[in-house]
């Protein structure tokens, strides 16, 4: 096998150049390897190493006071988070600020108590260091939300109090910084989280702000809020109505093609309606009353006369017959009560109702124009911005009775100012321009290595694989007794680097070679060998 046989003769080429060729061999091989990846490895380390990432401008300020005071070299990256300095000062900086207290940005949790000694520690300073682990908790919870980029929380906590009669309440107030706008949603869920983590706090005793001043949500002031939540749920309405129209309108005229504007007018009133539905068709008799009086009277009434035997006494004067009368009455009353069914309704409205919408769509002439063929007429394009209205009114929920207005308008849009093309391909130049610092690292990690190569390792293992020309063992063959294709090239002396050549330059492989050649010259030389020892 060729590979094998190479391998046996490397390895019998190594035996044959001793302990001490073989480590200054083995020591020039570490020296370059070495060598290479040291350079490798500080050619191609970058520049700026990223030392604290997430920070706030105001660290970010300390931050680079501190570094610049200590006559470190340091590096912002465009959006003002990351503090970047050099590999090799990136331990010094960081002990440097640690010493300094940098940065502030993280609020301390309950690992402040980790901190604290429980000896000479007072009541005080306990529950101080409590309300300061809860806020940093906090804090920290309400940066992990979606959209908060950071978030400081301030924390009262209920205090009866020695000579208060009633108990303070507790409150909050948390000031927040958002990567948007719209933070309606956002300051409602940090009220809800903040008054569940805190004993005794209820929402409206917690206010939320922006960090530009902007009052998100207050309990204090209820008009307040309702104008922010009404505002909020105004421009939650017409997003959602852009939405419908813009994927009614989209296949049919394209994303680009169009633009639409929504303005409603809410109504948030609450409504509370009692009703009262009585049927007089459904009755049931529930109770009679029968009350029947029959009345009898006579009356009789005498008048005495007046004369003059009236005035004698014991004198019985005679009567005469007076009046008479008789009456009879009867009466009778009947009282019957029904159960009639009956239907009570209440209604408790707190949701919100559109009073008004106004729409506006504005549609790319050219575009609805090819849409229609070659050159259309007027009448066309009208016909088609009435099926365009009618597309938008059935996706807004246009209602005539609310008195809604719907606009659709074609123009001619702007050239160039709402096309979405692709971003041309970086040329080869910018590529390599781009690449400029790795492809010098790279060609210089190459260089050095060529570099020690040929100037140090090629010449070393030339001067260990040097050997003294070895003595000629058959003294009295001449070079007519050898054939020619023998004694060309395998006696020359032509010593080169190589660890196989070497091999087969050594005698007892020439005697070998010169026997498997040919073997009647090889016995005759050796039977001459035996004659001159034997005559000697």
């Amino acid at each position: 096998m060729p590979g094998r046989q190479y391998a046996e003769e490397i390895w019998l080429n190594l035996q044959q150049l001793g302990h001490k060729r073989l480590a200054a061999l083995a020591a020039i091989g570490l020296f370059v390897f070495g060598a290479i990846g040291a350079s490798a490895y500080y050619l191609s380390r970058p520049e700026m190493s990223v030392l604290y990432s997430g920070l706030q401008r105001e660290d970010v300020n300390r931050i680079g006071a501190a570094l610049q005071e200590a006559g470190v070299v340091f590096d912002v990256n465009a959006e003002g988070s990351q503090i970047l300095v050099k590999p090799s000062q990136a331990g010094q900086a960081r002990m440097l600020l640690a010493e300094k207290g940098l940065p502030r940005s993280t609020s301390g949790g309950y690992e402040l108590f980790d901190k604290l000694g429980s000896l000479g520690l007072t009541s005080f300073m306990q529950e101080i260091t409590r309300v300061r682990a809860l806020e940093g908790e906090l804090s920290r919870t309400i940066q992990l939300m979606r959209g908060v980029k950071a978030a400081s929380v301030h924390l009262v906590l209920a205090d009866k109090g020695s000579f208060r009669r009633d108990q303070q309440p507790a409150s909050a107030s948390v000031v927040v910084r958002t990567e948007t706008s719209g933070a309606g949603n956002i300051a409602q869920a940090v009220r809800h989280l903040v008054a569940s983590a805190v004993p005794g706090l209820t929402t409206e005793k917690v206010t939320v702000l922006n960090t530009d001043g902007t009052v998100l949500a207050a309990g204090g002031e209820p008009g307040q809020m309702q104008a922010g939540k009404l505002a909020g749920l105004q421009q939650n309405v017409n997003r959602e109505i852009q939405d419908n129209v813009r994927k009614a309108l989209t296949p049919y005229l394209g994303l680009e093609n169009f633009e639409i504007s929504v303005a409603t007018d809410l109504n948030t009133d609450r409504k509370e309606t009692s009703e009262t539905v009585f049927n007089p068709d459904s009755k049931v008799e529930r109770s009679v009353r029968v009350v029947r009086e029959n009345d009898t009277s006579q009356n009789a009434a005498t008048q005495e006369p007046t004369t003059v035997e009236q005035n004698v006494p014991e004198r019985a004067v005679r009567a005469d017959g007076g009046q008479r009368s008789s009456e009879e009455k009867q009466r009778r009353e009947e009282l019957t009560n029904y159960e009639i069914s009956s239907k009570k309704t209440q209604t408790i409205s707190d949701g919100y109702s559109i009073a008004k919408m106004s729409i506006a769509v504005l549609i790319n002439r050219p575009r609805l124009v090819e849409s229609l063929g070659v050159a259309p007429s007027q009448e066309q394009i009208d016909q088609r911005l009435d099926e365009v209205r009618q597309v938008v009114s059935s996706a807004a929920g246009i209602s005539n009775q609310r008195g809604d207005n719907i606009k659709v308008l074609a123009v001619d849009f702007l050239q160039g100012s709402r096309t979405l093309e692709p971003a041309a391909p970086i040329g080869i130049g910018e590529a390599l321009l781009r690449q400029s610092g790795t492809l010098i690292n790279a060609v210089t990690i190459l260089a050095l290595a060529a570099l020690i190569i040929w100037f140090g390792l090629r010449p070393s293992i030339g001067a260990l694989l040097k050997r003294p020309e070895p003595a000629p063992v058959v003294a009295s063959v001449t070079a007519g007794d050898i054939p020619a294709q023998i004694a060309g090239p395998e006696l020359g002396l032509n010593l080169i680097g190589d660890l196989t050549q070497a091999s087969q330059r050594s005698p007892l492989k020439k005697l070998e070679q010169l026997i498997d050649f040919d073997e009647a010259q090889a016995a005759a030389v050796l039977k001459q060998w035996i004659q001159e020892g034997a005559r000697a």
